[in-house]
């Protein structure tokens, strides 16, 4: 396998390398807005607007509604930031969702229960990589939203800490 000598050109997500034997084409994804729409069971990456990317996912245990107690295995619904990665979590790699807003806390205080947290898009638990897709035929988190390890790593790359992720129903 020959070196490249570098990168040609990036141009609308695309590098260009130029090697001794050919021009080679890659995706270059750079997200910086993902959205979740929890009925479709879809998570969209978005650069300027346009969706460049889209994952079938899998959500709480009970999907129907906000997040709005621990232990309630909900997916949170809002706007959250992206704020943090961990590629030593008990999955195979995650990043952090700012989930519970301010908002969340103040509903949560009115009931008088925690709003939980430590809610993540995250791949699938260590030792069951090999469970691939089929992980998305049934509803499993805690109220994360899982993805496979191939697809976290894409995800991974793609968005940086201190992106914005907005939670649809």
């Amino acid at each position: 396998m020959h070196a490249c000598r570098g990168v040609y050109r990036v141009e609308h997500g695309i590098a260009v390398w130029l090697d001794d034997r050919a021009i080679r084409f890659a995706i270059v994804l750079h997200a910086d807005h993902v959205v979740v729409l929890k009925k479709e069971r879809r998570l969209q990456l978005l650069s300027r607007g346009k969706v460049i990317k889209a994952y079938k996912v899998a959500l709480g245990s009970e999907p129907v509604g906000p997040k709005t107690r621990q232990g309630d295995h909900k997916t949170p619904e809002g706007l959250y930031v992206l704020d943090s990665r961990n590629a030593h979590s008990q999955f195979y790699k995650s990043i952090h969702i700012s989930y519970p807003s301010w908002h969340d806390r103040a509903l949560a205080r009115q009931k008088g229960v925690s709003p939980g947290g430590d809610v993540f898009v995250h791949g699938l638990p260590n030792g069951f990589g090999a469970v691939g897709a089929a992980h998305r035929l049934k509803d499993w988190t805690d109220g994360c939203i899982a993805v496979t390890n191939e697809e976290m790593d894409e995800i991974w790359r793609a968005v940086p800490d201190g992106t914005q992720i907005e939670i649809r129903p």
